[in-house]
């Protein structure tokens, strides 16, 4: 049995967490667990470790809010920010394999082109703008292409980041009714 101190403390930590994370000051690891009270984007983030390497993805989660998020609040065929506001960032603390490209440690942003059958997953160099107005393809270090999963509705985007054996990690990002994943590889 935990002594009532130690629960109470646990709990105190967990609200806080939320309530900052409400304010915008603490990026939260389930932005669908953050009430609805405000109207912005929620700050999220997730990490995988493998051992002493880790995998970051920091992000800004918008709401469904009962609009048309596929070929509407997010055209198809654009280059997107794959959340809102600042560049959706990856963070790596080993080099990292995708596909055949290996990418170096170091701090990215991902975007993605939309499209109602594929989808385009960008790893680009400029990790510190916002939205995709600074986009420039010349600083793309990876292009995949990946094919969208119908998913259970998700009411704020969210990514995920699941490990596996040999450091292979599933990135995922889903929202609305829609999954997409990056196999990828910790070197």
């Amino acid at each position: 049995m935990l002594p009532n101190r130690f629960v109470l403390l646990l709990f105190g930590m967990l609200s806080a967490q939320l309530v900052f994370s409400q304010q915008g000051s603490l990026p939260v690891s389930d932005p669908n667990l953050v009430g609805d009270s405000i109207r912005g984007s929620v700050s999220a983030s997730t990490v995988a470790f493998f051992g002493a390497d880790s995998i970051r993805i920091t992000y800004h989660s918008p709401a469904v809010r009962k609009r048309i998020i596929w070929g509407g609040l997010v055209p198809f065929g654009e280059v997107w920010v794959t959340g809102a506001h600042n560049a959706t960032t990856l963070e790596t603390s080993a080099s990292l394999l995708i596909g055949q490209t290996e990418i170096a440690a170091g701090k990215y942003a991902l975007f993605t082109i939309p499209g109602p059958d594929k989808w385009i997953v960008i790893i680009n160099k400029n990790w510190n703008q916002h939205l995709a107005w600074d986009y420039d393809a010349k600083e793309d270090v990876v292009r995949v292409e990946v094919t969208p999963q119908s998913a259970p509705h998700l009411e704020r985007l969210q990514y995920f980041l699941t490990p596996g054996r040999g450091g292979n990690c599933l990135l995922g990002m889903r929202w609305e009714k829609l999954k997409v994943e990056l196999p990828l590889r910790i070197k």
